[in-house]
Formats: C-alpha cells, sequence, structure tokens
C-alpha cells in the first residue's frame, strides 16, 4: 500500500521524470570527460553521485527495474576499475544512460519496460574481465636504457612506459606503425622504441619510453588513435622508480649500451608500480568516503529561487503580449485619425501622452516576456559531444569537439527545432568531413580531426556556425552526382556559380556517399536540415575548401513570433518579409535593368545584383518606369526584390496560416495590422528558389504562383 495518495504519487513521478533527464544529461557528460581522464578519481565520484540519486528517486517511485540496474551500475562505478580499464567503464556509463532513457520512457507511457540484461552482461564481464583481454606488457628494458630513462626522470618531464597494441583488422600495418611513431614524437621525447625505427619487422605491439610534459591522461588519449591502436597501456615512471634504478646503475657508463638485456629489474620495478597505482587508487576512494559532505548539504540553497514552469503557460502569456501589440497598432492608427479631425483639441494631446506610456510599458513587458522564453543555446549544445563520440566511434574516426558561445540566448521552441538539424551537420562533419587518421597523417594533418560549434548574436538574428577542418566538399563531385540524380540538367551544369553547386547537397536524394551506411548514403539529412531552416524563417550558408574543412552557418531569428517587418506592396496587395533580412532599399528606373544570361540583374556600386519581380505572382499588372528594389540576404547571396510600392517598418505577431488558405509556399505566415488589414509574410528562400535562377522554372505554373488572399 502506498504511503502516498495517487495525486501526491503522480505529482512524485512527474518530478522524478523531469529531474532525471538532467541526470542523464550529467551522465552523458561526465562518462565523455572520463574518456579523456579515465584516472580522475573526482569524476567517477560524480558518475556515481548522479547514479545514487537515480537509483533512489526511481526506487521511491517503485519503478524496480531502473533501480536495480541502477546500483549495479553504481557497484562498479570505482577508481579501480577506471584506472584499470576506462574505455569499457565508459561504455558502460554511456550504454547505461540509453537504457535508463528506454525505461524511462516505458514509466512514462505506462508501457512493458524493455529487458535491461545486456547491461548487467556488460557490467559482469567488468567485473571479471577474461584474461585473454589483458593487456600487462613487460618493458623489459637493457641497464643501459634504464641509465637513460633514470636520468631523463629527475629533469623535470614526466617519463612513460607506454606500450601500443596494432589493431589486427587495421589494413596498412606498416603505415599504422609510422603513424604511431609520429604521434608519439608530435606528444613528448621518445627515449626507447621497440621495435626500433630502422627495422622492416611490423609488430603486433610497440613499446616504447616517452618523456614528456603533458599528464598521463592527455598522452593516453593522443596515443588512442582509431582503427589504428586497438589497445594503450601506460605507466609513469615514479620519481623513487627512476632513484632506484639510477642507484642500480651508477657506476655503469653510458657511452655505449651494453651487449644483452638485464631482465629482472625493470619487471620488478614494473609490478611495483602498478601495485603502487592500485593503493594509490584505493586510498583515493577511502579518502571520498570519508569525505564531510558540507559541499552536497549546501546544493539546494542554490535552486530556491528557481521556479519550474511549463512552456505552454509561458506561450499563453506570450500570444496575450501579441493581442496588446495588435491593440497598440490599432491605437496608434486612432491617434492618427485624430490627428487629422482634431489637431488642437486637448483631449488629442492627452490620448497621444497615455498612449505614448503604455507603449514604454508594453516594450518592457513584451520584452520581460521574450526574456522568459530565451535559453542559452548550451542546453542544446550539451548534447551533441555525445552524438560526435558515437559517430567518430562508429567509423573508426578520432574527433574533438570544441564549443564556444555557448551562452548565446535563443527562443526555446526554435532551439528545439534546431536539435535535429544540428545532429545531422554534426554526422556529416564526422562521416563525410573527417577523413580517417591514416589519410590525414598522409594529408600532414593531426590524426585527431576538429569539429567546432560557435553561436552568437548577430544584429536581431542569431548565428551558430558548424565546422571542421576535414577534406571539404568537392564541387565537381558534387555537380556530377546532380545530374546523374536529374536535379540539374548537364546543361544547367557548367553555368553553376560555386554558391549555388554547394545548394546542391541541400536537395533531397543527393548523395556523394559511395554507399549506404547506417550513417549516410541515402540522401536524407541535408534535405532536413534546409526544411527546418525554411520553417524557422532562417537561412543556411555553407563555406568549403577541398582538403582543409567546411563550415555551415545557420542564421535563425531570436524569436518566431514578434518580428520587425518591413512592408510594400505589389500591384495592390500587401506583403512584408523579416526586417532582418533586409540589406538596403534602392529606387531605380527600367532602363536601369539588364539582362545577362536570360537573368535581370542590377548594378548596384561596384556589384552586379540579381533580380526577382514579385510582380509574377500577380499577373496582368502594367509594368511603372519607376520601380522600388529591396535588397535582401540569402546566407552569403544577395537578391534584390522588385516591388511596387514601399509603406514602412512594423512591428508584426506572426499568426500561423491554414494550409488550405493558401496555395503556394511563398507565404510564410501571415499578421493583422492596427486598421485591420492583413499582411502576409514572404518566405525569402521559397521566393528565391521558385522565382530565381538556376531552377527548372518550366515546372512552375500561373497557378502556383498566383496568391489567393
Amino acid at each position: 500500500m502506498s504511503i502516498f495518495s495517487d495525486d501526491r504519487a503522480n505529482e512524485l513521478r512527474s518530478i522524478f521524470f523531469e529531474s532525471s533527464q538532467e541526470i542523464l544529461q550529467a551522465l552523458n557528460e561526465d562518462a565523455l570527460l572520463l574518456e579523456k581522464s579515465p584516472r580522475d578519481a573526482e569524476i567517477v565520484r560524480n558518475l556515481r553521485r548522479s547514479v545514487h540519486t537515480l537509483k533512489g528517486d526511481s526506487a521511491a517511485c517503485g519503478y524496480k527495474e531502473l533501480s536495480e540496474l541502477a546500483h549495479a551500475v553504481e557497484d562498479v562505478l570505482t577508481a579501480e576499475i577506471a584506472a584499470r580499464d576506462g574505455d569499457a567503464l565508459v561504455e558502460l556509463v554511456l550504454v547505461s544512460a540509453d537504457a535508463f532513457d528506454n525505461l524511462l520512457s516505458a514509466y512514462r507511457g505506462e508501457l512493458q519496460p524493455p529487458s535491461t540484461e545486456p547491461v548487467f552482461q556488460l557490467i559482469e564481464e567488468i567485473r571479471n574481465p577474461h584474461p585473454q583481454n589483458t593487456f600487462a606488457p613487460q618493458f623489459d628494458w637493457t641497464e643501459y636504457e634504464q641509465l637513460l630513462i633514470a636520468r631523463n626522470a629527475v629533469r623535470g618531464q614526466h617519463v612513460y612506459n607506454i606500450a601500443l597494441a596494432i589493431d589486427p583488422s587495421c589494413p596498412m600495418r606498416a603505415a599504422a606503425v609510422q603513424l604511431v611513431r609520429n604521434v608519439l614524437q608530435e606528444v613528448g621525447t621518445v627515449l626507447v622504441m621497440r621495435p626500433e625505427e630502422n627495422t622492416s619487422e611490423v609488430p603486433d605491439v610497440i613499446e616504447v619510453v616517452l618523456a614528456s610534459h603533458h599528464e598521463i591522461d592527455w598522452v593516453e588519449r593522443k596515443c588512442k588513435i582509431p582503427t589504428v591502436v586497438s589497445k594503450v597501456y601506460a605507466v609513469e615512471v615514479r620519481g623513487e622508480t627512476a632513484d632506484a634504478i639510477s642507484a642500480m646503475t651508477a657506476d655503469e657508463p653510458l657511452s655505449a649500451p651494453p651487449a644483452g638485456p638485464v631482465q629482472p629489474p625493470a619487471s620488478q620495478a614494473s609490478v611495483s608500480q602498478r601495485e603502487q597505482d592500485k593503493n594509490h587508487a584505493a586510498q583515493t576512494v577511502r579518502s571520498a568516503v570519508e569525505r564531510p559532505k558540507a559541499r552536497e548539504d549546501r546544493l539546494p540553497a542554490a535552486t530556491e529561487n528557481v521556479i519550474r514552469v511549463e512552456a505552454e503557460r509561458v506561450d499563453v502569456v506570450l500570444d496575450l503580449v501579441g493581442e496588446l501589440i495588435i491593440a497598440k497598432s490599432m491605437m496608434q492608427q486612432l491617434l492618427a485619425e485624430m490627428n487629422k479631425s482634431f489637431a488642437n483639441s486637448p483631449l488629442r494631446t492627452r490620448t497621444a501622452d497615455v498612449l505614448t506610456f503604455q507603449s514604454q510599458i508594453l516594450n518592457k513587458l513584451q520584452r520581460a516576456v521574450m526574456k522568459i522564453r530565451m535559453v542559452p543555446v548550451e542546453q542544446m549544445f550539451r548534447r551533441l559531444p555525445r552524438v560526435v563520440r558515437d559517430t567518430a566511434k562508429q567509423i573508426g574516426r578520432e574527433v574533438n569537439i570544441i564549443i564556444e558561445g555557448e551562452n548565446t540566448d535563443l527562443d526555446k521552441s526554435i532551439l528545439d527545432a534546431l536539435a535535429e538539424p544540428m545532429m545531422h551537420l554534426l554526422r556529416n562533419a564526422v562521416d563525410h568531413g573527417i577523413e580517417p587518421p591514416l589519410d590525414r597523417a598522409a594529408a600532414g594533418k593531426p590524426p585527431e580531426g576538429t569539429v567546432r560549434l560557435n553561436a552568437y548574436h548577430q544584429g536581431n538574428q542569431v548565428v551558430i556556425e558548424v565546422s571542421d577542418d576535414g577534406r571539404g566538399i568537392d564541387l565537381q563531385k558534387v555537380v556530377a552526382k546532380g545530374v546523374a540524380q536529374g536535379i540539374i540538367s548537364a546543361e544547367q551544369a557548367p553555368r553553376l556559380s560555386a554558391s549555388e553547386s554547394l545548394d546542391l547537397i541541400f536537395q533531397a536524394g543527393l548523395s556523394t556517399s559511395e554507399g549506404v551506411t547506417e550513417i549516410s548514403g541515402r540522401g536524407v539529412g541535408m534535405d532536413v536540415v534546409k526544411a527546418v531552416m525554411d520553417r524557422l524563417k532562417g537561412t543556411i550558408n555553407v563555406r568549403s575548401t577541398l582538403g582543409e574543412g567546411t563550415t555551415f552557418y545557420l542564421k535563425v531569428p531570436l524569436t518566431l513570433a514578434i518580428i520587425k517587418a518591413l512592408l510594400f506592396r505589389v500591384t495592390e496587395h500587401l506583403y512584408a518579409v523579416p526586417l532582418g533580412n533586409v540589406l538596403e532599399i534602392l529606387r531605380s528606373h527600367e532602363t536601369d535593368v539588364h539582362f545577362i544570361d536570360g537573368q535581370e540583374v542590377l548594378q548596384i556600386r561596384e556589384e552586379v545584383v540579381p533580380l526577382i519581380r514579385l510582380s509574377r505572382m500577380h499577373p496582368g499588372g502594367k509594368p511603372k518606369p519607376k520601380i522600388f528594389i529591396i535588397v535582401v540576404s540569402l546566407g552569403d547571396r544577395k537578391v534584390g526584390l522588385v516591388v511596387d510600392r514601399l509603406i514602412g517598418e512594423q512591428e508584426l505577431v506572426i499568426k500561423a496560416l491554414d494550409e488550405t488558405l493558401l496555395s503556394t509556399e511563398l507565404v510564410s505566415g501571415a499578421s493583422i495590422l492596427g486598421d485591420g488589414r492583413v499582411v502576409l509574410i514572404l518566405s525569402i528562400s521559397d521566393v528565391v528558389e521558385k522565382l530565381g535562377r538556376g531552377y527548372n522554372r518550366s515546372s512552375i505554373t500561373s497557378d502556383e504562383l498566383e496568391v489567393s488572399r
């Protein structure tokens, strides 16, 4: 029988489901940190603390399967196991986090919990490793080599005994050995290496003594080259060990190495060192258990002023603010009419003062509500290193991810919608961009590739950059694929510019992969990114240099609810475009318009800008000798929109339109003005795609161009 009422129990479960997502995210983040620093006892304690919290909370809610699994995982989260086999422990934490997430989804949907037996098997393998999986080299150095090690150990550098097992499935073992040697020379100074460099032998294991200023965790991570090195064993030659070796060989000359090896001392020192490491790890765990919990007791105080509010409630408030903005426009329209009829009336002056005061309060209210909806992009960025890590492991890449600008704020609804496109871009960066370690070494690059995420404000937009230092995009290959798949014709291909060629990667069905894998090859992914960006009224631009890397620029508005827009007329119809996309406004004559290869263009200073006549949406209008041109940006391209008359700038509350009301994709939304008129907001990317050059215009019918109202 439950000690809580049903309502209270449901409330506790809701709180548990919400807090558990934060715990799972913490598990993923700490597991990635542990992969880089397997000997960091603090990270192991953080993981153990998170799993312990999940175990207790799930048991309190009656979720037995999750509680038992968390208890089993907690038992193996020790510093000793992390030091012995950190890779297996990291894999266990990541697999367990996925299992926890599956269990929570089942509990939330009141479904049958999935089996957790595979995770328990992985735990058992970590508890009792198979003897054939152990990797413990002897490091039997000669007396001359021992003396060389001792002399370097007392010079302030770290000296490490390192053994690297070459992956048996590596296709080019000779090249792999050379790559390992190159990496070791970058990490530090190689004192001893077996086999030696001048031998033609292709070994299964490379043993080396390395002097370096870097810590052992960093050295191990650099030596783990995917598809080349399957196992790394590293142990530091401590000061006392070096002193012992130095004392044993103090009377020996260093002029020449002895002829034969002396085996016992190095073996005993290596075994002694392993015992010291184990004792040190055990002492670390004991001290962590005995440590006072004063810091943990202070944690709740940091969250006393935080209130969790459902996003739907904030949306309701924002909708009401939007209606107030429409009401403000109506009041401004009314005041304009009063200025005409009651120009000298004191009542008009008082009304203007009241409206000004209300506008100031409304602007502050709008900013306050928008700030509530704004969240740092860190909430999305922190989930992405796991995507990079898993993809790299799956295809045998070595990738480091760098995150910048994580404190940049963005509307939560936009941030949630960007999660899927960001995952597609990162998988493509690792799979298509970053080369295999051997290929990078042949190109003179470090074996570890770099993927960089950055976010920053640019006007009233947020720019998110996704870049890699990989192979870049081969434009000739992209264009050839476009022709082969019928996306463009063979006659169009030579006339495409570099930017138009790059834009082909966003076409559905186009893929440059040679085969279909779980990650790529189906031509699905980049078109999804483009569709989401269009839905968010944003743009995506790509720059790539063959052999150097690729960068994607995603530009999205700060919010989708309220925007500043430029209003204009085409024939007698009223339209608007987001002001953030407008670069400049020009007035010109028809005689200034020229044709280049069938495309209308206008020379603006030193630049030739293609033109798009929006009057094509309403055939039959009479051309005018003087035209207005709105120059808008679409990625790194400029396009001039030819309109009949400008109305001005205004703040618009975007209203979604039912698809049955419009017969075109050129309109992305609508708004209501103060006088009750409806203004349609154009989708710039769709306008350029449907009415611009570079696409098959013959497939556009007059019905598709005609915007129904």
